[in-house]
């Protein structure tokens, strides 16, 4: 085999394994020319604000703000901020710690399941934090335990602690398609104890959720909070049953499991698992059907909790800069689907937390932001609230092309390789466009980077202190030929093209009639 041969080849076998190739061993050879058209054809529904939005559990929220309501982690803020630029953005509290946490109820002794006790303290952070950022709170209520009276004193601390403003939703246990599959919590002695039989299922969860819903707080509620795609078979039911309160449907979903061992398992965490289509697009499809029901009942279908991989993460994988791309792509494929707005999980030491924060001893904030924020930046500036999606025809492959449209005209167009290997040149033809474009991109070595990532030629470095980049973007200017703009893109990269609108027309001039 002729030497070239051979070291493509073995770069081939090294990214099918999941492997960083090194940037100096990047084969120089560029693919043939991708070609893409916009059609100006509007597709799908206009951006809502505050679609990207992050999740945080109970037990972890204040090792990211901090315990005093006067001086809520700044850095915090701007990173949050920074996912929903001038808009409200919608920060979900719950996770596994919904079902293990719980507002003290005098006369009762706390259940052997729950481990997390909210205090006042808490609750005045939370609202602080909540106020600084103008948020939304979707917050989980404890179902796992069973008992009503909990779940009720627990809303009323929420409501009368943090205040109706700031409460989006009440979302009502915690994906309960789990509890007869999982204990709930193990005893002194070494015993499991499960919450819920394995006969347990979505019939059973309404049931429940119709008795919560009865005694608690008249505030929007969210269900039915399953990572189940046989339970979202009920859920026209479900939501049915539940009209009376019921103003979210909530959804949780995976590309990954980090608890998976197998390697030939599709759901084994991997960066070329990662960015399979089956990760993105094939884990939106589904969720058309979802956002259908919901949407003919009026409500808003909100992937309340996602990320890379379940089970925390998988290191190697969901810290690195394939989780940019896949985010970015996945993003796209979601809106496309009818999805309402998506909450990125996280927690302090996952492999998934999109930035790790600390402070010293003077009590000075700092963020070391993980490679996957990048991309969810990029989606915010790529699809602002007010744009609409537009047709895009392109060959399918590991390139792909989104296209926004803005209520000023502004075209956004973002341009993905998750071609690990290969650059591409990608010619997008944007009929009627003749404006010169300005090109942002995002990169960094390789893939498998888990720091050096560049947007705009910005990036946050080792640590921030301010929760914003150094400074604007740095881009370049792209001139159309004809109405055609190529982009160039180097092995695993994204990039935005943004296309001002044409100038209106200068009104005729006056001319100069004749005169009485």
């Amino acid at each position: 085999m002729p030497a070239v041969l051979r070291r493509r080849a073995c770069l081939a076998l090294v990214a099918a394994l999941g492997f960083a190739v090194p940037a100096g061993l990047s084969p120089a050879a560029r693919a043939d020319t991708i070609s893409a058209t916009v059609s100006g054809t509007p597709t799908g529904q206009t951006m809502g604000p505050g679609f990207v939005g992050v999740s945080f559990e109970y037990r972890a929220l204040h090792q990211y703000t901090g315990r005093d309501p006067l001086a809520v982690d700044p850095v915090l803020l701007r990173l949050v901020a920074g996912l929903a630029p001038g808009q409200a953005p919608v920060v979900r509290i719950g996770g596994n710690s919904t079902d293990t946490s719980w507002w003290p109820v005098r006369g009762m002794i706390a259940p052997g399941g729950v481990t997390y006790r909210i205090t006042p303290g808490w609750l005045r952070t939370t609202q602080a934090f909540a106020r600084d950022l103008r948020a939304r709170l979707i917050l989980g209520i404890n179902l796992e335990a069973g008992r009503p009276a909990m779940a009720v004193a627990e809303a009323r601390a929420f409501l009368s602690g943090i205040g109706r403003r700031y409460i989006d939703a009440l979302e009502i246990g915690n994906e309960p398609d789990l509890y007869g599959v999982f204990p709930w919590y193990r005893d002194r002695r070494g015993h499991l104890h499960w919450s819920r039989s394995h006969r347990y299922k979505l019939p059973a969860y309404t049931q429940q959720f119709t008795q919560w819903s009865r005694a608690l707080p008249n505030l929007r509620l969210a269900g039915p909070a399953t990572s189940a795609p046989w339970w979202m078979g009920g859920l026209g039911h479900f939501i049915w049953t539940e009209r009376h309160r019921l103003g979210l449907v909530t959804y949780h979903r995976y590309p990954l499991r980090a608890c998976t061992t197998n390697p030939a398992d599709p759901t084994f965490p991997s960066i070329p698992h990662l960015l399979a289509d089956s990760s993105s697009a094939g884990l939106a499809a589904p969720l058309a059907r979802y956002a259908r029901v919901a949407h003919a009942h009026r409500l808003p279908f909100r992937i309340a909790e996602m990320n890379s991989a379940s089970c925390e993460g998988a290191p190697g994988v969901s810290d690195t800069f394939a989780s940019a791309l896949w985010a970015l792509d996945t993003l796209f494929n979601f809106a496309a689907a009818g999805v309402d707005g998506v909450n990125f999980h996280m927690l302090p030491g996952s492999n998934y937390e999109l930035f790790t924060v600390s402070h010293d001893a003077s009590g000075n904030w700092q963020a070391f932001v993980h490679p996957e924020y990048y991309g969810l930046m990029m989606f915010a500036q790529a699809f602002p609230p007010g744009a609409r999606l537009q047709k895009v025809s392109a060959a399918g492959g590991p390139v792909k092309v989104w296209a926004t449209r803005a209520p000023d005209g502004t075209e956004r167009v973002t341009v993905i390789n998750q071609d690990t290997l290969n650059g591409h040149d990608v010619s997008v033809s944007v009929p009627g466009a003749t404006m010169a474009g300005s090109l942002e991109t995002l990169d960094a070595p390789n893939v498998a980077s888990t720091d050096r990532v560049m947007l705009g030629g910005q990036s946050f470095g080792d640590e921030t202190t301010t929760g914003t980049l150094p400074g604007p973007p740095s881009t370049s200017p792209v001139a159309p030929a004809g109405n055609a703009y190529t982009v160039s893109l180097p092995p695993g990269s994204a990039a935005l093209l943004t296309i001002p609108p044409a100038p209106a027309p200068a009104p005729p001039s006056g001319g100069g009639g004749g005169g009485l």
